[in-house]
Formats: structure tokens, C-alpha cells, sequence
């Protein structure tokens, strides 16, 4: 995407190949925690990137990590690499997109325009600077898509909040309408679809070991989008939901399968409708 996204869905042939309750099946596949990279490092039409970021200095985790992937510290490393690699499999199992490594970059790093897709975490606790939001608005306004996932509560959505009216000032943020394109460019999402999926911490073993679903309490979840002057969504919002997780976890025994499902259903429309649209 050399400095100009939009051209980047020409190729696309996202045409399914494999029911996804067969991904969502528990095999013996590796844990989550398995840091083993799904794909070699090559340029691809599509690669999962992530979006470094450092945090508000109040919310600051002071947590690293290193792998083979690369090290770094704070809220943006939450699900690495395991949610991304998982992911990059699904896609590749469930669409003909040309899929290569998974990648994270700093939002005032050039080569961000050659990703059509960008997904950020933990985006109630981000701390971007000028120069990074006038950069994710000129990424966004040519063509880019970017997710953010499992920020919760009303603090958390303040400070995102405020980000993204400095990104894109004066532009809403508003629910998905079930009718929006981005609901059924491949897999038909509905109303009834927009339920809570759980991080792997709300699960809990209730009684004769069978697995339970806590919602922390106070919390509804949203699924909420922001929109361009053309009416071209530019920012996916999952809110009060953990949609990475269901992807990390997509191989785990204990981990709800329709859950699993569901998320994947979500990010594939999401790719592929950032590289049609």
C-alpha cells in the first residue's frame, strides 16, 4: 500500500473455503502461549499489524516482554503474539488473501501506509502525541481501517474518546447499524450477534467442571464505528468485549467455540471490508 491504500482490494478473492465452526474446533493444536510465528517474514497483500503506542503515564502497566518478535513494554503488548498469530492462521484458513507475517509498528513510522488494516488493544489507556494522531488521520482519510478491541468501563472510553475527536475531530462515534456493508461483506452478522465475548479471564469452571461466563459487572457491550465525510467506515470500536482473546484462545478446550466463532466472523468482515471499501 505505497502511500495510497485504496488500491489494495483490487486483488482480493475473499471467497470462503472452509466452515468456520471446522477453525473453532479444539484440536491439538498449540496453546496460546506458543510463540511460533504461523507464517514466515515476506510481503504478502495482507499482514495483521499492531499498533505500538505508549501509555498514559497514570496507566502505565511497566510490564515487557520479549520474543523472537521483538520486545517492548505497556498496554499495547496485551494478547502478543499469540492473539495475532492465531488470527493470521484464521484468515488463512478461511479466505484466499494473500496472508504473510504478523507485524506491529508505531503509528509515525512510514511504512504504516503500506498496511491496509491496523489493530490496536487497550485503547482506554493509550497516550498518543500529536504527531501520531496527525499521522493515523492522514492514514485513515487515505484509505486505512483500524480496529480497536477490549477497553472497558466509562473511563477508558473517555480517553479514547478524546483521542479520536483529536484524530478526527468532530466526527461521531456511533453504533454499527446492522445494515451497515461492513455487517455482511462476507459473513452475515445480526443484531443478535452483538453479544459479550469473553477474555480468557471471565471464563470461570462452575460446577461438574463445566465452564462459565462471567460479564464484568456494570459493562454492556458495544460495537461502534467511526465514519469518513464518504460515509466510509475508518475506525471498527469493540467495546466491553475482548475479541482477541476468542482469537488467541480459538484452539483451547475451554474456550466457548461460538464465541470463537463469532470473533472471527467479525475480524474477517473487518479485512476485508478495509480492502474493498
Amino acid at each position: 500500500m505505497k502511500r495510497g491504500l485504496l488500491h489494495v482490494g483490487a486483488a482480493l478473492g475473499a471467497l470462503l473455503w472452509i466452515a468456520i465452526a471446522g477453525l473453532a474446533q479444539r484440536g491439538r493444536l498449540p496453546a496460546p502461549e506458543d510463540e511460533e510465528s504461523p507464517l514466515p517474514a515476506h510481503d504478502a497483500e495482507f499482514h495483521f499489524l499492531r499498533v505500538e503506542y505508549t501509555d498514559l503515564p497514570q496507566y502505565h502497566r511497566g510490564w515487557g516482554y520479549a520474543s523472537r518478535y521483538g520486545t517492548g513494554t505497556g498496554w499495547w503488548l496485551v494478547d502478543w503474539p499469540a492473539a495475532d498469530n492465531h488470527f493470521t492462521m484464521g484468515i488463512q484458513r478461511l479466505t484466499r488473501i494473500d496472508i504473510g507475517d504478523p507485524r506491529h509498528l508505531r503509528l509515525t513510522d512510514d511504512r504504516l501506509f503500506d498496511y491496509p488494516w491496523i489493530y490496536a488493544t487497550q485503547t482506554g489507556w493509550w497516550g498518543l502525541t500529536d504527531a501520531e494522531t496527525d499521522q493515523l488521520r492522514e492514514y485513515l482519510l487515505r484509505g486505512g481501517f483500524l480496529v480497536v478491541d477490549d477497553f472497558w468501563g466509562p473511563e477508558q472510553w473517555e480517553v479514547f474518546r478524546q483521542t479520536m475527536n483529536r484524530v478526527l475531530p468532530n466526527q461521531p462515534i456511533t453504533d454499527i447499524a446492522e445494515s451497515d456493508a461492513v455487517m455482511h461483506v462476507l459473513y452475515d452478522i445480526r443484531e443478535k450477534d452483538r453479544t459479550f465475548i469473553p477474555g480468557s479471564r471471565h471464563l470461570w469452571r462452575g460446577p461438574g467442571g463445566t465452564v462459565q461466563v462471567v460479564q464484568p459487572e456494570g459493562t454492556s457491550p458495544a460495537w461502534r464505528a467511526m465514519y469518513d465525510d464518504q460515509n466510509r467506515m475508518v475506525v471498527a470500536v469493540n467495546f466491553n468485549t475482548d475479541v482477541a482473546d476468542a482469537w488467541e484462545f480459538a484452539d483451547v478446550p475451554y474456550y466457548p467455540e461460538a464465541m470463537t466463532a463469532l470473533a472471527y466472523r467479525y475480524g474477517i468482515n473487518y479485512i476485508i471490508y478495509s480492502m474493498t471499501h
